[in-house]
């Protein structure tokens, strides 16, 4: 098996309910990830609740788009 040639290491901190942070490599600042539109809906999160961001899900995403 081949050595690893990356790792990444990331840090998650959940803030409140569905809002996290998350430190990724290379960025200065934190990324916040929360629930927004119909995703905020499923998960019955009242409106105005929380701030809306982008799900990880919307991350996976447009990772996997890109």
């Amino acid at each position: 098996m081949a050595e690893v040639a990356y790792r990444s290491k990331v840090r998650i901190e959940r803030v409140k309910g569905p809002l996290r942070k998350a430190w990724l490599p290379v960025e200065k600042e934190p990324i916040l990830f929360s629930t927004h539109g119909p995703v905020a809906v499923h998960y019955k999160a009242v409106p105005g609740t929380f701030e809306e961001h982008a799900t990880t899900l919307d991350y996976v995403v447009a990772a996997a788009a890109g």
